[in-house]
């Protein structure tokens, strides 16, 4: 059963509001004031918060400003009661992290459709998040362009760290602190199994965070990181990351989304590796790498240079038939090559490869 918190000062207006609740099949929790209302969602970590704006003591504002301190509070769907209609006041709500206001007067069906609606976007966000369901969280989640304390964390003002081709930002198995933001430069992510060899999970260039996902789950890093290009990196310590996660509504929905992205796209990489032919895999590599890295390019006048371990990397074949695929596919006109580098001639018929 959900429960909702009601705040609200009017004790005519808080029974109502709990009957209805009620009648619903919802657990409801009432508090006087915003005082009490804060406690009481610290302790009960409700599904939902209902608060009216103007409270004496502590009034609605005060309250969202408190619960979104906390890491357990601030995720918590919040709508606003009110008499006020001023859109100024709606705006001053909805920059602190409301996530819906009701005008008094309002009727049941109004109520519990708020209701059933932020308690469905909780829920899809959460199994998103958990299970991958891309579709869901492309619905709800806006991207946070523009916002303010994501972009202080990736200012100008902040120390730049210059890393070299091939060197390794950091290992699997070691201990994750630090987000990353890549200023310029290309890395990719890899997997190194007992015997040296090596899958390349992910490709990552300028304007990408990489290792919120170790944050995030508190565990140490489960792949490696290492430089394609002479790069800078910005790197954020945990405890500056985790500040702004927690503070901002913005800012955790763009890491959500970022998380489901990650994992969806890994869940469909490895069965792609388990069930694609050769010949398809190292034609999705090389569109990986344009799409990752050139999808800005005309894909007829794209060239790539790529070392063929690498290469073989992503597509989880051997170098050896790597090469001779590539051969395969010049021969057949979808690509050149010319030393390292390789040009798609056909981009379509890659993508659209039989297996």
């Amino acid at each position: 059963m959900k429960s909702i918190l009601v705040i609200e000062d009017n004790l005519e207006v808080r029974e109502n509001i709990a009957e209805i609740l009620e009648l619903a099949d919802y657990k409801v929790l009432t508090a006087m004031n915003g005082k009490v209302g804060v406690g009481l969602a610290k302790q009960s970590i409700p599904d939902l918060i209902i608060c009216d704006v103007m409270m004496p003591e502590l009034d609605g504002y005060g309250v969202l400003h408190l619960l979104s301190k906390s890491q357990e509070t601030a995720v918590i769907p919040f709508i606003f009661l009110t008499a006020k209609t001023e859109k100024s006041d709606v705006r001053k709500g909805m920059n602190l992290g409301a996530d819906d206001y009701l005008t008094k007067p309002f009727d049941d069906v109004e109520l519990l459709d708020a209701v059933e609606i932020r308690l469905r976007k909780k829920e899809l966000i959460r199994s998103a998040a958990v299970g991958g369901d891309l579709d869901s969280i492309h619905k709800i989640v806006s991207e946070a362009r523009g916002n303010q304390e994501l972009e202080k964390l990736i200012s100008d003002q902040r120390k730049i760290s210059r890393f070299k081709k091939k060197q390794i930002l950091y290992s699997e198995g070691n201990k994750a602190n630090s987000l990353y933001f890549i200023v310029s430069g290309k890395l990719k992510t890899y997997k190194t199994n007992d015997d040296g060899r090596e899958l390349i999970t992910g490709l990552y260039k300028e304007g990408d965070f990489l290792g919120y996902m170790n944050l995030l789950e508190g565990s140490d890093h489960t792949e490696s990181a290492m430089m394609l290009d002479d790069s800078e990196i910005h790197i954020i310590p945990k405890d500056e990351f985790f500040a702004v996660l927690f503070s901002s509504k913005d800012v955790s929905e763009k890491f959500i989304k970022m998380l489901s992205d990650n994992l969806i796209e890994k869940e469909e990489r490895l069965l792609k590796l388990a069930y694609n032919s050769v010949r398809k895999r190292v034609a999705e590599s090389l569109f990986m790498i344009y799409s990752n890295f050139h999808k800005d390019e005309d894909p007829s006048d794209f060239t790539m240079a790529i070392y063929r371990d690498d290469l073989a990397a992503i597509a989880g074949a051997s170098k050896e038939t790597v090469i001779r695929t590539l051969s395969d596919f010049k021969d057949e006109g979808l690509i050149s090559i010319q030393g390292s580098k390789i040009s798609i001639i056909n981009l379509d018929k890659l993508q659209k490869m039989k297996n």
